[in-house]
């Protein structure tokens, strides 16, 4: 298959570029930095802002799938400025990117589009499980995710399957959230946040990818689903088992208003609470590798 990535240079992009390639997939990118990208990642690249623009027509027209994964950084200090770019890097780039799809004539279109969201979307719900088909939150991040998915979902006008995948936190050593609490841990400081009774809606980076992958091979599945390892944990265990898996302590609290002081309103990214189950995910057959969060930080931090 032909597969055009956006967001392809980002953690998450890389690894599923590289999964792509492996099993013979042929990929092109779309970059703000072509250049880069390209040599990056091996691939093509062509430019495209998508801010500015509907998603060039050529790459587009040769493609068999899009996966869509490009957005404003969300792990950064919030200000009312950088909130309006990480909703509208997510609002209008996928818009523009759909119309760049709608604008092919019906023969020349990509087959389905698989786009990433987030459990955000679900806003801070204590232990309530949560499935597909809970409802959206409604703080800022719900609002984005909520954004988000119905760009997507106009991909349906134009004859184009789609799925958006509900990322839950990525563990990754060498990216995102995960390489960030390490250092903490490895020296013995690290432990529960804001009391740990929060949920951690954790997946392992290896199925995430194999998620998307799924998504792509699969024509019955579209609309939305939790990206999410089945046995979604608390802060507190979470933090027990990065602790175990490092051979380290990792009983040192961390109080939610030391949180709150170092990061602001981003805080909510760590204190918010979402017991997201991956129920479609499951119910269709994948299955994924890692089911335990004590198993996945193991293989990842062994």
């Amino acid at each position: 298959m032909h597969v055009v990535v956006t967001g392809a240079s980002g953690g998450i992009g890389r690894r599923i570029v590289a999964a792509l390639i492996a099993r013979g997939d042929t990929v092109t990118a779309l970059s703000r930095s072509p250049e880069r990208t390209s040599e990056s990642l091996g691939v093509p690249a062509i430019a495209w802002d998508p801010m500015a623009e509907p998603a060039p027509a050529e790459p587009l027209a040769q493609a068999d799938v899009v996966i869509h994964l490009a957005g404003e950084p969300v792990s950064q200090r919030w200000n009312d400025e950088v909130k309006r770019k990480v909703r509208a890097s997510r609002e209008i780039g996928t818009r523009n990117l759909v119309a760049g799809i709608g604008a092919l004539p019906d023969g020349d279109r990509p087959n389905v589009l698989v786009s990433a969201s987030a459990t955000g979307y679900y806003g801070n719900r204590g232990d309530e499980p949560l499935t597909e088909a809970s409802s959206a939150g409604d703080d800022f991040l719900a609002g984005v995710c909520v954004a988000w998915e119905r760009e997507v979902a106009v991909a349906a006008e134009h004859g184009v399957r789609h799925c958006s995948l509900r990322n839950g936190l990525v563990l990754d050593k060498d990216s995102g959230a995960l390489k960030k609490m390490l250092p903490a841990f490895k020296l013995g400081v690290g432990g529960p946040v804001a009391g740990g009774a929060q949920y951690v809606p954790w997946i392992h980076v290896d199925d995430l990818v194999a998620l998307y992958l799924w998504a792509v091979d699969h024509e019955d599945w579209s609309g939305v689903y939790n990206a999410t390892g089945p046995e979604p944990v608390t802060n507190k265990v979470f933090s027990h088992a990065i602790g175990k898996a490092l051979r380290r302590p990792a009983f040192a609290p961390v109080p939610g208003f030391v949180v709150k002081g170092l990061f602001g309103e981003m805080a909510d990214l760590v204190i918010d609470s979402q017991r997201a189950i991956p129920e479609r995910s499951l119910a269709s057959g994948w299955v994924p590798q890692h089911t335990t969060v004590s198993a996945a930080l193991e293989d990842l931090l062994r």
